[in-house]
């Protein structure tokens, strides 16, 4: 017999289960499963034999994630129906199982429960969600309006200036335009985009989608409603664009720098096409993926810098990875109220929330723990440099799908962990840590303060 007060243990297994961020990681690691599982069927690939599990449980996992770290080539090793799953994945990561499953929750019984509404908050993050239904409608509305652009931009350039046949310009454009705004840095083309690292028009379309897709829904659903009225835009509209802005210029101006004279990359460029190409590369560090210059033949200095950019990521509630611009953002805001002894933090005269601060510093340092954990173990494993074993881990955990070229070569534990980073930097390391935990506990008491030496 229950007393008064305390609940059945049937519904408290029940409240556990479905936490939001258990459902979420839940979600994506079930789409893994059903993609790895059609990636496994025989007339997936070009041979029509079984693919091998582990490059079905990989090559699924970065789709999912929308990371485009690949262990066997894509246009070479799945035949059209693989590239179309792997399309398809890429898609549904993008707009995050749970608000996939509103869309069809809507369309199905035009009515939302509370716990619908519920999961679909926790995964957009958005900052006001009065209207569920109506934001789930408008981000459908924005992918498919931004992904038909890019797809006719680029079918138009495929068809015309490299002649090919309509059909395959088509399926490359759709193939492209989806991997771009979902960021997910997967190409039909075995060396990805190098072969238009001096074509503006395909270089600069596919750097808008992934930049677009990497914002973030409320960050761009803010611009289109105060675009006349920039002193209304959010704290996360501010500090994203400013960001963003900042990482683009300086990723294009050191990497451009630190690559020019290299012949195997930059070096036979012009001026011109140089800045280009580095502008280009700095774009895809926000998780991207794609790379018009050979990633694997950058120097050292440059694989250090992409590093760092891919680690910071794209937007939140947007389709990139990393720890996000916002949570940088905030970080570099933090550190001079800090120094200052302000005793608030204030971004466009408004000030920053003390919970916003504290998961800002949770986020980053998980996210330096992992990545850290991680480069260790693989140098334990593998014979490769620290320089490529680092941005490998890091491409991975930011879902960007940059790669030093070394991840064919890892061995199957080696696969296993980047399988991991690549889960983990989708779902998010909070809410992958929520999903572990056993339960929420509210501390009932305060306990009393005493300072200590920092620093």
């Amino acid at each position: 017999m229950l007393s008064v007060g305390q609940t059945p243990t049937w519904r408290r297994h029940t409240d556990r289960f479905v936490h939001p961020a258990r459902v979420i990681a839940g979600g994506f690691a079930t789409v893994v499963l059903l993609g790895s599982a059609a990636l496994s069927l025989p007339f997936a690939t070009e041979t029509g034999q079984r693919a091998d599990p582990v490059d079905a449980l990989f090559t699924a996992t970065s789709a999912v994630c929308i990371a485009g770290l690949t262990t066997v080539g894509t246009g070479t090793h799945w035949s059209h129906f693989g590239e179309v799953v792997i399309m398809i994945l890429m898609q549904v990561g993008g707009l995050g199982i749970m608000t996939m499953a509103t869309v069809f929750t809507i369309l199905a019984s035009r009515r939302l429960g509370v716990r619908a509404r519920f999961l679909a908050r926790a995964e957009m993050k958005s900052l006001n969600l009065g209207n569920t239904r109506r934001i789930v409608r408008n981000i459908a509305l924005f992918s498919l309006i931004s992904e038909t652009v890019i797809a006719i931009l680029l079918g138009i350039r495929f068809a015309v200036t490299y002649e090919e046949s309509p059909g395959a310009a088509i399926y490359h454009a759709i193939f492209h335009s989806v991997s771009a705004f979902n960021n997910g840095g997967f190409s039909t083309y075995d060396d990805s985009l190098t072969r238009y690292v001096t074509d503006p028009w395909i270089s600069l379309t596919i750097a808008g989608g992934v930049i677009l897709g990497g914002l973030g829904f409320p960050v761009v659903f803010d611009l289109l409603r105060n675009w006349r009225r920039p002193s209304r835009w959010l704290i996360l509209t501010r500090i994203t664009l400013l960001f963003t802005a900042i990482l683009l210029v300086t990723g294009t101006v050191a990497l451009t720098l630190t690559e020019r004279l290299n012949d195997e990359t930059m070096g036979g460029l012009t001026g011109p096409q140089k800045l280009l190409a580095g502008f280009f590369t700095s774009a895809m560090t926000r998780s991207g993926g794609f790379n018009s210059i050979d990633t694997t033949a950058m120097h050292s200095e440059s694989l250090i810098v992409t590093s760092m950019l891919m680690f910071v990521g794209g937007g939140s509630a947007g389709t990139g990875g990393g720890i996000k611009v916002t949570t940088f953002g905030l970080l570099a805001f933090m550190l001079p109220a800090e120094i200052r002894g302000e005793p608030q933090v204030v971004v466009g005269r408004r000030s920053v929330p003390l919970a916003n601060q504290r998961q800002a510093l949770a986020i980053a340092l998980l996210g330096v723990g992992v990545v850290a954990g991680a480069t260790v173990l693989l140098l334990a494993w593998t014979s490769h440099t620290v320089d490529r074993v680092l941005f490998e881990v890091v491409s991975a955990f930011a879902t960007c799908g940059l790669s030093a070229g070394i991840t064919a070569d890892l061995p199957t534990s080696g696969h296993f962990m980047i399988v991991f980073l690549m889960f983990a930097g989708r779902v998010g390391p909070l809410t992958l840590a929520s999903a572990l935990a056993l339960r929420e506990r509210t501390r009932r008491f305060t306990l009393p303060e005493e300072r200590t030496i920092v620093g």
